[in-house]
């Protein structure tokens, strides 16, 4: 079997999350299936010199029109948070906590944490409610806050976040299908055709 496509995402990044509702069923159409890989933009930023598209002139304005459409277009529940840009490290090691003993439950933890989010318009970056909704799909929120705080999910979620760069990426979402890169929920129908075609 083909090794798995890598996603990589920030909790913070409305476009990661509407990445996340069809990320999956995109890859099993072609027998693929796909890792999560939450990281912290923030960092990433620090290489780039970018800084959260909200807190640019005119991109920001224009992100809050185009995340509202593209809710519409997927016809997903969209609610523009408060809480934006959401510190993301308390989902993200949610999510690797869980991750090291069952990759498929971390991946319904970051689905519920994503739609609390911008579905919800909750902010997720309180661990206490990061917990709870990590608790939503079967999990004592107390664990999941112990977890959080584990050396070792720390260490984890930073060695993602600095092997994220190491392979060039630089925003959420983005897919690397084997080495090739795709920076974007725009283009997930280029994946598409690059994983039936085999590439170009």
């Amino acid at each position: 079997m083909a090794a798995p496509i890598d996603f990589y995402f920030d909790f913070a990044s409305p476009y990661g999350y509407f990445a996340s509702l069809q990320i999956d069923d995109l890859a099993a159409k072609h027998g693929r299936s796909v890792t999560w890989r939450p990281v912290l933009l923030g960092a990433i930023f620090k290489v780039t010199g970018m800084k959260p598209n909200l807190q640019q002139p005119l991109r920001g304005e224009y992100l809050q029109r185009d995340a509202t459409r593209i809710a519409r277009l997927l016809r997903c529940p969209f609610t523009f948070p408060a809480s934006t840009p959401v510190n993301p490290v308390a989902a993200s090691r949610a999510y690797w906590w869980r991750f090291a003993e069952d990759p498929e439950a971390a991946k319904a933890i970051a689905r519920a944490l994503y739609h609390a989010h911008w579905g919800e318009g909750r902010d997720i970056g309180d661990a206490d409610t990061a917990a709870g909704v990590a608790g939503t799909t079967g999990l004592d929120p107390a664990a999941v806050s112990a977890g959080m705080q584990d050396q070792t999910v720390k260490d984890r979620l930073r060695a993602e976040t600095d092997g994220a760069i190491g392979r060039g990426v630089f925003g959420s979402p983005f897919v690397l299908v084997g080495d090739e890169p795709f920076w974007g929920w725009d283009r997930l129908d280029m994946v598409d055709r690059w994983l039936a075609t085999g590439g170009w």
